[in-house]
C-alpha cells in the first residue's frame, strides 16, 4: 500500500500547484464544462466518501466548501490518508491513488489550456503501468463493464517503456484480461494492439490525451473514458 499512498501524496502536491496556478475560475479542457473549483470539489467530495466507507461511517452530502478550497482539498486527502492507514485497503488506496493523479492532470491541463504531453507530467512509467492495471484489473468500473464487442476480439496493451502487458479477450460476456510481465509468449493476433509509453497509454486510457492511440486491424478499439 505503501506506493500507492506515495502516489496519493504526489498527485495532491502536483493537483494543488496547477490548481492554484491555473486559478479557481480556469476552465478544465479535459472536463467539458468544468472550471477547477468544480474539479476541486469533486475531487474533496471523493476523498471524503471513500474515507467515510473505510470508516464504515454512513456516506451521506459532503458539507459544503467554507473557507479555502485548496485548503479543504488538502483536508480531505489527510482524512482519506488516515483511514487508510487505520483501515488497511490496497485497493482502495490505489484506486484513489489514480483517480487523483488524473484529476491533477486535469488541473494541469487547465494550467495549459490543453491535455498535457507525458513528458510534461510528473507520472512514472512504473506508475502508469500500475494504473493501467488497475483499469484492467482492479475494482470494477462502469467502464470495463462497458467493454464489450459483437463479436468475439483481442485487445493487447504493451508499453515499450515497462515490462507489463495485457490480453483482454473482448466480446459480448464481460472482458477477460490476462497480465503479464517480461517477453510476451505467443499470442493470438491482436484485433487492436495498444503500444507506446505507459504514461502516454495511461493518459489516453483516461481518456486525458490529445493523442489517438495506436489503430488496429479493425477500425475504433471499444475504449472508453475512465
Amino acid at each position: 500500500m505503501a506506493r500507492h499512498l506515495e502516489g496519493l501524496r504526489a498527485a495532491m502536491v502536483a493537483f494543488v500547484r496547477y490548481a492554484d496556478r491555473a486559478g479557481l475560475d480556469a476552465p478544465v479542457p479535459t472536463r467539458a464544462g468544468w472550471t477547477v473549483r468544480d474539479l476541486v470539489v469533486h475531487q474533496g467530495e471523493a476523498h471524503r466518501e471513500t474515507a467515510a466507507r473505510l470508516r464504515g461511517a454512513e456516506v451521506g452530502p459532503v458539507e459544503p466548501v467554507t473557507g479555502d478550497p485548496l485548503d479543504w482539498l488538502r483536508d480531505g486527502a489527510i482524512e482519506l490518508v488516515e483511514a487508510l492507514t487505520r483501515s488497511p485497503q490496497d485497493a482502495w488506496a490505489r484506486r484513489a491513488c489514480h483517480q487523483t493523479t488524473m484529476n491533477a492532470v486535469d488541473a494541469l491541463a487547465a494550467v495549459f489550456g490543453r491535455p498535457p504531453d507525458p513528458a510534461e507530467t510528473w507520472i512514472s512509467a512504473d506508475l502508469a503501468a500500475d494504473g493501467i492495471d488497475d483499469l484492467l484489473t482492479g475494482l470494477p468500473t462502469r467502464a470495463m463493464a462497458r467493454l464489450r464487442a459483437e463479436e468475439d476480439a483481442v485487445l493487447i496493451v504493451a508499453p515499450d517503456d515497462a515490462p507489463d502487458w495485457w490480453l483482454v479477450r473482448i466480446g459480448p460476456q464481460p472482458a477477460v484480461v490476462r497480465r503479464g510481465v517480461g517477453p510476451r509468449p505467443d499470442l493470438p493476433a491482436a484485433d487492436w494492439e495498444l503500444v507506446g509509453g505507459a504514461v502516454a497509454l495511461y493518459l489516453a486510457f483516461w481518456d486525458r490525451s490529445a493523442r489517438p492511440m495506436s489503430p488496429g486491424r479493425r477500425p475504433g478499439p471499444p475504449l472508453w473514458s475512465a
